[in-house]
């Protein structure tokens, strides 16, 4: 049976390593852990130099990146909303969310949030590659998020037959939309 203990790393391309590893510094204060770089790709041995940085996204995670100079320059799905592929980030809880917006629009980022999602509030801005970044704090209860648990596979069973919003936890934007 395969045993998780956690993700090691999530990595991603960008277009600048320095810039990339300097904007998750100044920003996030993230810590430059590691940069490995080859001529050729260890696991199917192609010829195609890169460049992989690794930064500290705390509690042993790590965010990784790819500067590949070989290949066109990256783009996004166009089929997919710019909102849907992010990487989020938490936070402790509501101040160090309303800090992080003053820190982030003081240093000329364009900042959307704070968005209220019922059980979680969240800000919203972009890395200099283009990918949408969120910080967030928990505000959900033990039994909010117990609840949302048990009417998980129920929702994603309705979900699955109807591809309509299933109503069982409308009430995490229910002042939203009213």
């Amino acid at each position: 049976m395969i045993n998780l203990k956690q993700i090691h790393h999530v990595a991603y391309r960008c277009n600048d390593a320095k810039e990339t590893v300097d904007f998750y510094k100044e920003y996030l204060n993230m810590d430059f852990l590691v940069a490995i770089a080859e001529d050729r790709v260890p696991s199917t041995k192609e010829p195609d130099p890169y460049m992989h940085v690794f930064l500290d996204a705390g509690q042993g995670n790590i965010l990784a990146f790819f500067e590949l100079p070989t290949k066109p320059k990256m783009g996004r799905d166009p089929n997919t909303p710019e909102w849907v592929q992010h990487i989020a980030f938490q936070l402790e809880d509501r101040e160090a969310l309303i800090s992080a917006k003053k820190e982030l629009e003081d240093k000329g980022l364009d900042v959307i949030g704070i968005t209220n999602h019922g059980i979680i509030h969240s800000i919203y801005f972009f890395d200099p590659n283009g990918h949408r970044l969120e910080l967030t704090y928990q505000s959900g209860t033990a039994e909010q998020m117990k609840q949302l648990k048990e009417i998980a596979p129920e929702m994603l069973e309705e979900w699955s037959v109807t591809k309509k919003a299933p109503r069982q936890a409308a009430w995490l934007h229910e002042e939203e939309f009213s």
